[in-house]
């Protein structure tokens, strides 16, 4: 009887702690629903939470010796009320308007959430409290902004946003559980519903190509935004290029820029852009720029930053990255380079050719060579040959080669082998800015006119003879007055550039200065015939209604010189057709016995 009836009153108590506790849990959970009465998932966990706190209610009865057991490793600071705590993803409360939010570590996990791990008793355990949030989940609801290239940086980031904005829904998982690499059990947090616009920002050859090799990516992003890095340089941009100069140098803290300053700070930014009508739109570059300009200005204790103190920074960026460019302009006064700036050869001209080093870039000259001979047609390309020359600079020789069998073989073959080539180059050649010097090359070998080694040549040439605009013009016009200084200006050294490249000259003072006091000359060409009559001083000439030339100018000679071989060739093929007819007769009559 007394065991039943211990039963009874436990159960009786049990009754009354219940009955009790649902008087107290069920007023404060009323007052939950009420507040949260819009939202049935709210009101779904709040039964849930009511009915699991009156089915434990004794663990909120217990001493405090047995609320805190003592497990290494293990925080209960929470106790009995840890499983009813909310684990607060993410707060916008104090935001005004959509979230905007920058990741600049776009891993896995940093992209979709995490759930963490503690350990307890030389084991892993977790639980709600430990899901941590993924910028996915901040920026829900508003924007993403990502670099593309840090995104392909993280294996699966790329695929996890991908799902995510495929499935509309962010599902947090890890990822060694997704490659089957840990056997732990963890939790699996339902999926939440994603809106977020997601900002790629990267390289155009990036987005060219995902375009191309991810059929997915133009589904999922399909508005393109490609930004110039440049802009026009009218009198209102440039007004506005001086503002902006001003609120960077407030920004950074530096002295205020006087009207020099700010007028070499804008020709610097257009020379940058390799246009004089242009302005650069790369503000690190310039913001670096104003920085260092301080810096001298501060040395010679100014209060403004003067356009001396611009050109002092300039000339420290060019200089710290001048090694090179020291060690070939060394070798060329050497004579280790062989590149002469006076007198005259035959098939000899000096191209301009432009480095690039990083952020420093400047031009150098080189020695273009070009031999003629009796053949089948030929213009060989001896960096092509080796390998050494790119499919734009072979594209160029092919097109000299056009222009040659345009105007000089109409009537008859071109029997000509030639051979073109960089001396002394040890390195890849592309681009197709040089081919007009090796036409040049060309020409004077045919014609045996020799060439004043005292011009450098740039510019390409289309089959028509019409010299075409080139890039980094200003370095190879100064490339090769640097040489033709270290040497000395004799008033007769110049460069020959496209017409067309006028509008890009933003040249340094002392080649300004040189050029104003006829030291040194800058010819522009449209054509291939202005550029030979200009490097020979003889007339190219032009062609009467027949076809023929003036005697005595370039392109007559040429002409005779390739009339020449085809006469030898032909005289050549028809001797050695006869003499391979009588030798095979006189077998023949062997033959037969006679």
């Amino acid at each position: 009887m007394i065991p039943q009836w211990r039963r009874e009153a436990r159960e009786k108590l049990k009754q009354l702690n219940t009955e009790v506790a649902m008087s107290v849990v069920g007023h404060l959970i009323g007052e939950l629903r009420e507040r949260y009465s819009a939202h049935d998932e709210v009101l779904k966990y709040l039964d849930n939470v009511e009915e699991d706190v009156i089915v434990n209610i004794d663990d909120f009865r217990r001493g405090e010796e047995e609320e805190t057991p003592i497990v290494v490793g293990v925080d209960h600071s929470g106790g009995p009320v840890r499983r009813y705590q909310v684990n607060v993803l993410v707060d916008h409360g104090d935001s005004d308007g959509a979230p905007v939010i920058y990741e600049d570590n776009p891993t896995y996990q940093n992209l979709i959430g995490r759930v963490e791990h503690m350990a307890m008793m030389g084991a892993l355990i977790t639980d709600f409290t430990l899901i941590k949030p993924g910028a996915l989940h901040r920026a829900n609801k508003g924007y993403l902004i990502l670099e593309a290239y840090k995104l392909f940086q993280h294996p699966f980031s790329w695929e996890a946003l991908k799902r995510a904005l495929r499935s509309v829904e962010i599902r947090i998982g890890s990822l060694e559980q997704m490659l089957s690499l840990v056997s732990t059990v963890s939790l699996e947090p339902e999926p939440m519903p994603l809106n977020v616009k997601v900002v790629l920002v990267g390289d155009r050859i990036l987005y060219y190509l995902l375009y191309q090799l991810d059929p997915e990516f133009q589904e999922l992003f399909k508005v393109a935004a490609d930004f110039d890095d440049q802009m026009a340089r009218s009198p209102e941009n440039q007004h506005l290029y001086a503002r902006l100069i001003a609120t960077l140098a407030k920004k950074e803290e530096l002295r205020p820029f006087d009207k020099g300053g700010v007028a070499r700070v804008i020709e610097h930014s257009a020379r940058v852009t390799e246009n004089a009508d242009k302005l650069s739109t790369h503000m690190r570059s310039i913001c670096d720029l104003l920085c260092e300009a301080d810096y001298w200005a501060g040395q010679q204790r100014r209060d403004l930053v003067s356009a001396e103190d611009v050109q002092t920074a300039i000339n420290g960026q060019i200089r710290r990255g001048s090694r090179m460019k020291e060690r070939l302009h060394e070798n060329i006064q050497r004579g280790i380079l062989l590149i002469d700036s006076a007198g005259a050869a035959v098939g000899q001209v000096n191209g301009l050719s432009v480095i690039d080093l990083g952020n420093i870039s400047f031009g150098t000259p080189t020695r273009i060579t070009a031999r003629v001979r009796m053949g089948e047609g030929d213009v060989l390309d001896i960096e092509r040959e080796v390998d050494l020359g790119g499919p734009i600079h072979s594209k160029g020789v092919l097109i000299l080669a056009g222009f040659l069998g345009a105007r000089f073989a109409k009537e008859c073959p071109l029997a000509l082998s030639a051979s073109l080539v960089f001396e002394q180059s040890y390195g890849e050649i592309e681009g197709d800015s040089a081919s007009s010097a090796e036409l040049y090359a060309l020409l004077s070998a045919l014609s045996g006119v020799p060439v004043k080694q005292s011009f450098a040549v740039t510019g390409s040439v289309n089959q028509h003879g019409q010299v075409q605009a080139i890039g980094g013009v200003n370095q190879k016009i100064e490339g090769f007055f640097d040489v033709c200084m270290d040497r000395g200006l004799s008033g007769e050294q110049g460069v020959l550039i496209p017409t067309s490249n006028l509008g890009d000259l933003m040249l340094r003072q002392d080649v300004i200065e040189a050029v104003e006091q006829g030291k040194f000359h800058i010819y522009a060409v449209e054509t291939i015939d202005q550029g030979i009559e200009l490097l020979t001083g003889v007339p190219a000439g032009e062609a009467d209604v027949g076809g023929h030339y003036p005697e005595n100018t370039i392109n007559h000679k040429v002409a005779q010189q390739l009339l020449k071989f085809a006469e030898i060739r032909h005289e050549f093929g028809d001797s050695k057709k006869d003499h391979d007819v009588g030798d095979g007769l006189h077998h023949e009559k062997d033959d037969d016995g006679k």
